[in-house]
């Protein structure tokens, strides 16, 4: 991220956009984009793009997918996620941004009733009101939703505000929802609030899974992140599976499911036909 370099005359002082935190310490060009993304979510040009996520025994039975947003420019070409995930994280673009994502895999999965759909979240948007109410009210009339919900939260996120999730997670999983922990074991884990949450599914970082087959260290991490979702009652899941050769030593290892560009990319049009209905239990 590039900084703006101060001159003599302070640009405070002939832009009033740099006045927030926010504007000074981004770029030209970051501004810009956070402008594109604002105009998407603002003109709905947004897209769910839904990748398989595979029996690690069966990849030809979909266990779920998971739906990732594609927010669109005005020539209706991707805003590449990187370009803006980090700067609006923190920010009201990224409670919209969840919510747009929520909204658009609930309206798939009463167009498609038969397939199971995470959505990515971050735990601060149990605190946002109409995220809140997106989900409550699909739930209200669409009671059988919550069976074929999963709720993806970053594990760093999920540790930051454990006391608002808990009590949350709690309540949705009177509606059938389960809740996944997204890139774990990349970050720093509370083993104890962890096993206050209780998540269902544990999806291992891709960080973990590269080149797995050919690592005698990366495989020791590997197993070490796999036995701690273990015995914290986690269904594992491993991400950015790329190659048949991680993909064989993941299985072998015990791996639950298995998700990657070996299996299929995200795409805005998947075949939802091909859906089999594995469902695979992660309720323990």
């Amino acid at each position: 991220m590039s900084y703006l370099k101060e001159a003599k005359t302070s640009k405070f002082d002939r832009d009033p956009a740099l006045a927030s935190p926010l504007a000074a310490a981004i770029s030209v060009q970051d501004r810009e984009t956070l402008a594109m993304v604002a105009s998407a979510l603002k003109n709905r040009r947004m897209r769910l793009a839904f990748q398989p996520v595979v029996y690690a025994g069966d990849p030809s039975i979909i266990g779920f997918f998971e739906g990732f947003i594609r927010l669109l420019n005005l020539r209706d070409q991707v805003i590449p996620a990187r370009d803006f995930m980090a700067a609006v994280e923190e920010q009201q673009l990224g409670r919209e941004i969840d919510c747009a994502a929520l909204q658009l895999g609930l309206m798939a999965m009463q167009r498609n009733p038969q397939i199971r759909v995470s959505v990515n979240m971050s735990a601060r948007s149990v605190g946002y009101r109409p995220w809140v109410e997106i989900l409550r009210r699909a739930l209200q009339d669409s009671p059988r939703l919550g069976a074929n919900l999963i709720l993806e939260i970053n594990e760093t996120s999920a540790l930051q505000v454990p006391d608002v999730l808990k009590p949350f997670m709690s309540d949705m999983r009177e509606h059938g929802i389960v809740f996944a922990l997204d890139d774990f074991g990349a970050g720093t884990t509370s083993l104890r609030l962890l096993q206050e949450l209780k998540f269902e599914i544990a999806k291992i970082d891709g960080s973990l899974v590269k080149n797995v087959d050919r690592s005698p260290d990366g495989q020791a991490v590997c197993r070490a992140a796999m036995a701690v979702a273990e015995e914290l009652g986690m269904y594992v899941v491993a991400e950015a599976v790329e190659t048949e050769g991680e993909a064989t030593w993941l299985r072998d290892a015990g791996v639950g499911c298995l998700q990657g560009y070996l299996f299929g990319p995200p795409t805005v049009t998947p075949d939802f036909r091909a859906f089999r209905h594995g469902r695979p239990n992660f309720k323990s």
